[in-house]
């Protein structure tokens, strides 16, 4: 276990620049039973940084797994009129949420997929009020993360319990910025100002789209919506607040033109989804729809991913990251998107970020549609990049641009 210090820091840098709690301003933990330790390290800093109220919504994989298991399908259908307000309370009260993630991977391989997809499709669709509230930055959000045992012991699988999970809290810490002598909010800070002036080379060239090939297979080529807004790093809420929305993030990502996408794309690490791990898979686009796909492993959870919704065959992000980055180097399968995908270029399937064009989020959703943006009750990221990645940029003007060599950025 990390010294305390190591993990106060972490909770004051959730709070500080990745929630940028504001006074008054309520707080939502998002949490699971995994997690207490840094839940209610969170909690206390939320109010040291003069949080008016902080509430702390718990949940647990295993329960959650034997709800699957057994309940009906009509009774999964089922969400609660008091968890609809509950959301629609926290959204009236211009809350901020920070969510701390401490996956099982592959806990649910015994679960119907097909259950799984009606039960999230009509949670989605109960709150999709929420879903609008955070994607559309009309508050500040945030996730970090906290090991649990199965999970540290699913990613080094040599050591002892106790070992894996050090080793994780380690990887976790490091990744996140927080060491031992360091200052976090300043090598945040630090960060931000590197990854924002990356931002402005990629919207500089004003790319019409990007051609990405490997040996793997992958050649695809991904138009980008018009008007189109490269992000990375921080981000500001509505209520003018600067927030980092991941702890930890390399990205540069971007919105994609909804029936831009075409060509075959291998994914290169294993996709996580709904306690369910989809590995060695691939995907083919024709007018930005999957029309073809396969996976070796879960097979039926990447189909019932791709059947969630009509948006759900589409992709509404693209992001950039050399595979010479921190996370990646640490040659680390981390099976937690949250550092998987940092860690790697990737796609995700379903929703685009409002943000991702110029003015979007003071644009409703069907203005959004009419300029190429995917709408989906899903946002599920998968990494596709690898160390001989060449991708080639086109201008506006067809000018040709060598964006990335042998997997990294050479602009």
């Amino acid at each position: 276990m990390p010294k305390i210090e190591l993990i106060k820091k972490l909770a004051e840098l959730a709070v500080k620049v990745g929630a940028n709690v504001q006074k008054d301003q309520v707080v939502v933990i998002r949490t699971s039973t995994e997690t207490k330790m840094l839940a209610r390290e969170i909690t206390e800093q939320a109010y040291l940084a003069g949080a008016k109220r902080v509430h702390v919504q718990w949940s647990d994989e295993y329960v959650s797994h034997q709800s699957l298991l057994h309940a009906s399908v009509e009774e999964l259908q089922n969400v609660p009129n008091y968890l609809v307000e509950q959301y629609q309370y926290y959204v009236d009260l211009g809350a901020c949420f920070i969510s701390i993630a401490s996956p099982i991977p592959g806990l649910n391989k015994d679960v119907d997929s097909t259950k799984s997809q009606k039960a999230g499709i009509a949670m989605q669709k109960a709150v999709s009020f929420f879903r609008e509230f955070l994607m559309g930055n009309k508050s500040q959000w945030t996730i970090v993360s906290e090991p649990n045992a199965v999970w540290a012991k699913q990613v080094f699988p040599d050591l002892d319990e106790e070992q894996a999970v050090e080793k994780l809290w380690d990887a976790i810490l490091n990744a996140s910025r927080v060491t031992k002598d360091n200052d976090p909010i300043l090598e945040w800070k630090e960060h931000n100002a590197r990854l924002l002036a990356h931002n402005k080379v990629l919207n500089d060239y004003n790319f019409k789209h990007l051609h990405f090939k490997n040996s793997l297979g992958t050649d695809l080529v991904v138009e980008l919506v018009k008007d189109h807004v490269w992000a990375g790093g921080g981000e500001v809420a509505l209520n003018g607040a600067y927030f980092n929305p991941n702890i930890p993030t390399e990205e540069n990502f971007t919105m994609p033109y909804k029936w831009g996408t075409s060509g075959k794309v291998y994914a290169t690490k294993p996709l996580n989804y709904q306690g369910k791990l989809i590995d060695k898979f691939w995907l083919e686009f024709k007018d930005g729809k999957v029309v073809d796909f396969h996976a070796e492993k879960e097979y039926d959870a990447l189909k019932s991913l791709l059947e969630t919704d009509e948006g759900s065959k589409y992709i509404g992000e693209i992001a950039l990251i050399s595979h010479d980055s921190p996370i990646s180097n640490t040659n680390i399968l981390f099976l937690n998107t949250l550092f998987d995908e940092n860690a790697s270029c990737h796609m995700a399937l379903g929703r685009a970020y409002p943000m991702n064009i110029k003015n979007g989020v003071n644009l409703e959703i069907s203005e959004l549609v009419k300029h190429g943006y995917n709408n989906s009750m899903v946002h599920s990221d998968f990494m596709f990049g690898s160390k001989d990645m060449e991708i080639i940029g086109v201008t506006q003007y067809d000018k040709e641009v060598k964006v990335f060599s042998k997997g990294n950025f050479v602009i």
